[in-house]
């Protein structure tokens, strides 16, 4: 659960017993004797379990809200599980802005970015949460057909690093109609991994060859 995130960022300090840098004055009589762990070096240490985590992770959520999602609902409820892991995510992530901050981005034959929440700005209750989940339903089903699965993921690995933050994740949801408008799986595993900074990851709800 969010409240057991722990943190990742780590802080720049000196590393002692390091066999290369500056030398240690403390440790000079060591070196004297023959040890070799007798320098320091700044450095980057990674936090101790139990740490305060001092910024939040910032998390993108990248949704297919094409029009295959809406017309292959009926099929094997696609658009349906959509929502309900998105309902999901506002329900469990709410209350822990300090811990998270996230933001949700849609995209379709209509574009790679029809954002949905923005960072910081989340659903403050039902309703809003409720209109989210119309508002995905709604483009599903009168949106042009078309892909933009590379762009929109693109646009969140570049967006999310914008502010520094603990650690940066992204995931993409797709219904997996790659091979239909000929977009090469290499392409996307390229950008989901082209900025290290970022744990990105890719989600395929079709059944059958559709998630091949």
């Amino acid at each position: 659960p969010p409240g057991r995130v722990g943190p990742r960022l780590k802080e720049r300090e000196w590393l002692k017993l390091q066999p290369y840098g500056e030398l240690d004055e403390s440790r000079l009589i060591d070196g004297v004797v023959g040890e070799r762990l007798v320098y320091r070096r700044r450095g980057d240490r990674a936090p101790e379990p139990g740490a305060p985590q001092k910024l939040p992770k910032r998390f993108m959520f990248v949704l297919d809200v094409s029009a295959s999602m809406y017309r292959f609902n009926s099929w094997d409820r696609r658009l349906e599980r959509c929502c309900q892991m998105v309902t999901m995510l506002m329900e469990s992530l709410d209350g822990f802005q300090h811990k998270i901050s996230w933001s949700l981005l849609g995209h379709s034959g209509d574009g790679p970015d029809h954002r949905l929440i923005e960072f910081d700005a989340p659903p403050k209750n039902r309703a809003e949460r409720l209109k989210i989940i119309q508002t995905m339903w709604a483009h599903s089903q009168y949106c042009y057909t078309g892909d933009h699965t590379l762009e929109a993921t693109q646009l969140a690995i570049e967006e999310v690093v914008q502010k520094e933050a603990d650690d940066y994740f992204v995931f993409v949801l797709s219904d997996a109609s790659l091979s239909r408008y000929g977009i090469p799986p290499e392409e996307l595993g390229r950008i989901l991994t082209q900025d290290k900074r970022v744990n990105a990851f890719a989600l395929f709800i079709a059944g059958g060859d559709e998630a091949l």
